[in-house]
Order: C-alpha cells, then structure tokens, then sequence
C-alpha cells in the first residue's frame, strides 16, 4: 500500500467512486461518513469492485470533539478528500443554515486538526457554481467568482476562502480545490452508484426514477431561457472520469508538483447539453421515452455553465474519457440493478 488516503464523505455518490480509484492506485483509504445522504452497504459495493474493504468510521464532522478524537488516533495521514457537505442547490435554498452549518463548520474543524497535526495535502471538492452566471463560456479558472445565486454556491465560495487564508498563513499546507461541473453515471460494475435518500435533487437520478416507475414524472425548470431549446444548460461529466481526476491532484500534492500551494481546477467535458438533449440521451440508451412536463423555473439556477478545462488537461494532465450517453447508460444500468428490473 502507498500512503493513508482520508476521505471524508466516503459513501457518497463521487467520495465512493474516488475511493475506488484511490485503491485501484494502491493507497490505503479511511472513511469518514456520517450516513446522512449515504448508506454502509457502499463499503461492500467498494469490496466488491477492488477486493479490499476500506477502513470506515461513523463520524458526524459536525461534532468537534470528534473531529479531535479521531486524528489524535490517527497520526499517518498523508493527505485529505473531504467531500462531506450536503450539495443540493434546491434545498439550500429553502434551508440555508443546515448548509452553512453542515459545509462549512466541518471543512474549518478538519483544517484545524490538520494544522495542528502538521499534515498537510488537502482536496477540496467545490463546485462551478461559485462562478454564478457567467460572463461568459466555456467558464475558466479566472473567471469572476460572482454574489453566489444559492446558500450551497456561497459555502463553495467561503469553503475555497477558508482553504486560501489557511494556505496563506501555513506555506507548508497544500491545497487543491477541484471545481465540478455536474457529476453523472455509475461506476460499470452497478457495485456503485447514485444513491440519493428520499426525492433526487439532481436531474439523472430524477430522470431513471420516472423511467423505472418510482415517479410519475420529471418536471423541468423552465423552458424560457435563452438557450437553443430553452432549458438550461450543463456540464455533464461521468463519475468515474471525476473520480480519477482526484487521484492525479492528489499525487500532484504528494510529489510536490505543484506551482503554489492554492490551486483550482475546472473538473467537466467541456461540453454543455441542456435538459432537454439529456432526456433525449437517455430516450436513446435506453430504447424508451420518458414521461416529462415543463413546469416554472427555480430559485438558485443559471441558465448556463460548462467548463473550460484547457488548465486541468494541460497542468493538472487530466482528460475525461467517457460521454455523455455512456454516463447516462450507466446511470440507467445502476438504476434497473438496485431496483432489480
């Protein structure tokens, strides 16, 4: 094994699929989850696909003496994905203290126990929505952070500021916030996948739900913005293709490859589909229409955002590998298998 890898949110959705690849890489992986949006059969979903169980505790990063307890017990870790954050645009909305609490009071407890143990190597997994609406696309690392449109962009925004003072003030801590567009798919074994409690917040989860039969319906946002079709548009990028994406920044921070220790990365494909061209993908994967409505637009969504990745493919020396309809087929695949259609 190479070196302790701690992951936090480790259960989840992209946390899960990273440990994979941390694994398949040869690192030895610790979770930490509270199972808040995520269950304890991921781990045997993740023995499954690499032979080996990670070790995992249940830990609500939301309790400090927690936090403290845990890395007074480990002392040898090499480096730090904290995923752990709740992270629907939706619900923040409508319950933005939960958010704030929950994303950013447990990314200043792991940095104060990270400094205070001298460890160092930290990725961040924030979001594209700390742009806003863009001034314009595809969206680079330098474009303008706007006001955030929603309480979860905004606790990416002070999330990413929190990291940068603490870089500043500790020359010796190295940091990566890695900003995702839209994560989709499942990982190709069905070990792995999407796996929201309750009523999806996001659109693919929504769309294989309808399809399978667990909704009556997809409602989409709006058909008035000033897009082709009308609906909005995004980046949609396979979770598996994100997941590698963390591996290679974090052995850039284990090598000591990196030009400052604050650096940001655009995560996407570089292409931008609208609502509409992503039902119509999985209308195609999946040999089946889908039963949708047009209903008023949202609180919180931008009309358009899809990356420019030229810096995370030219300095980082990440690509994504995978499209569009095979995220989608994955999704639908991951879907029929946990409801054993």
């Amino acid at each position: 094994m190479k070196s302790k890898i701690l992951v936090t949110g480790g259960l989840g959705f992209i946390g899960s699929h990273t440990v994979v690849e941390l694994q398949a890489n040869g690192y030895d992986v610790i979770i930490i989850d509270n199972c808040s949006n995520s269950t304890e059969k991921v781990l045997e979903g993740i023995y499954n696909i690499t032979g080996i169980r990670p070790d995992y505790e249940n830990i609500d990063l939301r309790i400090k003496n927690d936090v403290v307890d845990f890395f007074s017990r480990h002392k040898n870790i090499a480096g730090v994905i904290h995923f752990a954050a709740s992270k629907a645009v939706g619900e923040s909305v409508h319950n933005p203290l939960l958010y704030y609490e929950n994303n950013l009071s447990t990314l200043i407890y792991l940095l104060q126990q990270i400094n205070e143990s001298n460890q160092s190597n930290f990725i961040f997994s924030s979001s594209c929505t700390v742009y806003g609406e863009a001034d314009s696309l595809p969206i680079t690392e330098n474009a303008p952070i706007k006001p955030a449109i929603s309480p979860y962009g905004n606790t990416k925004q002070v999330g990413e500021e929190i990291i940068k003072d603490v870089c500043f003030a500790n020359t010796d801590f190295q940091a990566i916030a890695l900003r995702y567009f839209n994560p989709i798919g499942a990982h190709d074994s069905t070990q792995i996948g999407e796996l929201p409690i309750g009523v999806p917040l996001n659109l693919i989860p929504y769309i294989t739900q309808t399809a399978i039969g667990i909704r009556k319906e997809l409602s989409i946002y709006g058909d008035d913005y000033p897009t082709e079709d009308g609906t909005c548009v995004r980046d949609y990028i396979h979770v598996v293709d994100l997941a590698k994406a963390h591996v290679i920044a974090l052995e850039r921070l284990l090598n000591n490859k990196a030009n400052t220790n604050f650096e940001v990365f655009n995560l996407g494909t570089g292409i931008g589909n609208s609502v509409l061209e992503v039902v119509q993908s999985f209308e195609k994967v999946s040999n089946s229409s889908l039963n949708y409505k047009i209903v008023p637009r949202r609180s919180g969504d931008v009309t358009a955002a899809y990356a420019d990745t030229t810096l995370a493919n030219e300095v980082l020396g990440w690509k994504t590998s995978l499209n569009l309809d095979q995220a989608i087929a994955s999704a639908w695949k991951w879907e029929q298998k946990i409801n054993k259609k």
